[in-house]
C-alpha cells in the first residue's frame, strides 16, 4: 500500500476551497474538506487510477457538480509514495458539469 503525502501548498488550496464555500454560505464546508481527504485515500491502493496529464502527474476527479474537485498528484513508484500537489474545484480546473 502506497504512502500518501500532501505538498506544503495543499493547505493554501484547502483554505481557498473553504473561503469559497463560506462565501456561498455552504453550511457543511468542513465536511466537504473531509470528503476530499477521504476520497484521496483510494490513491494508497490504486496510485495510478487518475488520468495521466504529463510529466509523471495524474489527476483524480473527486465528486460532481458543486461537490466536484480535482487532485493533481504524482506517484513515486520507487518509494511507493503518492504526493498530492494541488486541489481545485472541477469548474476552476476547466471541467463542465
Amino acid at each position: 500500500m502506497a504512502e500518501l503525502e500532501f505538498a506544503r501548498r495543499i493547505g493554501e488550496d484547502f483554505r481557498r476551497v473553504l473561503a469559497h464555500l463560506r462565501e456561498y454560505e455552504v453550511t457543511d464546508a468542513p465536511q466537504r474538506i473531509t470528503e476530499i481527504v477521504e476520497a484521496l485515500q483510494v490513491l494508497r491502493l490504486s496510485p495510478l487510477i487518475g488520468r495521466p496529464v504529463g510529466n509523471g502527474r495524474h489527476e483524480l476527479v473527486i465528486g460532481l457538480g458543486s461537490r466536484g474537485y480535482v487532485a493533481l498528484y504524482r506517484f513515486v513508484a520507487v518509494r511507493d509514495l503518492v504526493v498530492v500537489m494541488a486541489i481545485k474545484s472541477q469548474r476552476g480546473a476547466g471541467y463542465r458539469h
